[in-house]
């Protein structure tokens, strides 16, 4: 068959100017028939944030009432913005959506927090896209998660649509720079770059697990929808 006849949604906010999320979504659960990615936008592109201290709570808001109405089995916002600016932020949006909704809501960053703790990792290698400044705005709020980033590799870039360009080549170079100080993991945090489907491979040539803002957060909708199917080791350890 090439559609379920009664699939269960799962719904997605992503940045308008990201070419990631939804491709690498729909791949990771086209061996999954009986789910359905939904997905609905919200207005962050180019250089400059407008809510550069906050999420964007009205858009984000207007956004999950449109999904909503598909009637999912739960809301993920697939950002990763809330590393830069406090978890505190994501835990307030998810409690707004669901409050509006009465849908379960969830975060890549609360879920990148349940996963450290769940594996009981505090030591990051990091790999971005990212300006200077950027990356250490995101090594102060991981501390402030009791998260050490031991060693980082970023590209120096700002325009958001950029991010989706970085070649498979670049990221891997970036992963085993940072593999090499021996970290509790690799993590890819920005869900606009083409980290996930790397997984497997980066796992097997370092030995460390290679964790991807945007896999966490689908790995985050299937866990608060109580959705127990995994699209598997392909993706690497995270999604075994």
């Amino acid at each position: 068959m090439l559609m379920h006849e009664n699939p269960i949604a799962i719904a997605t906010i992503t940045p308008s100017a990201n070419t990631v999320v939804e491709r690498t979504t729909i791949a990771m659960l086209r061996d999954v028939p009986q789910l359905v990615p939904v997905f609905s936008r919200l207005a962050v592109h180019g250089t400059q944030d407008l809510f550069p201290d906050s999420h964007d709570e009205a858009g984000m808001l207007a956004a999950a009432t449109l999904l909503s109405h598909a009637q999912p089995a739960a809301i993920v916002w697939n950002g990763s913005k809330g590393g830069a600016i406090g978890l505190k932020h994501d835990s307030a949006l998810v409690a707004q959506i669901t409050a509006q909704t009465a849908l379960p809501a969830v975060t890549s960053g609360l879920m990148l927090r349940r996963m450290m703790a769940a594996r009981g990792f505090s030591r990051i290698g990091l790999v971005t896209p990212y300006a200077a400044g950027y990356v250490e705005k995101l090594a102060v709020r991981f501390a402030i998660e009791g998260w050490e980033v031991v060693a980082e590799s970023h590209l120096g870039m700002t325009d958001n649509l950029s991010y989706a360009t970085v070649p498979f080549a670049t990221i891997r170079a970036q992963a085993l720079e940072v593999a090499a100080t021996r970290p509790d993991l690799l993590l890819a945090w920005c869900t606009n770059y083409p980290a996930a489907p790397l997984a497997a491979e980066i796992e097997a040539q370092t030995g460390l697990p290679f964790w991807d803002a945007t896999a966490l957060g689908v790995l985050a909708a299937l866990q608060a929808g109580g959705i127990t199917a995994r699209p598997g080791p392909a993706w690497g350890s995270l999604m075994a």
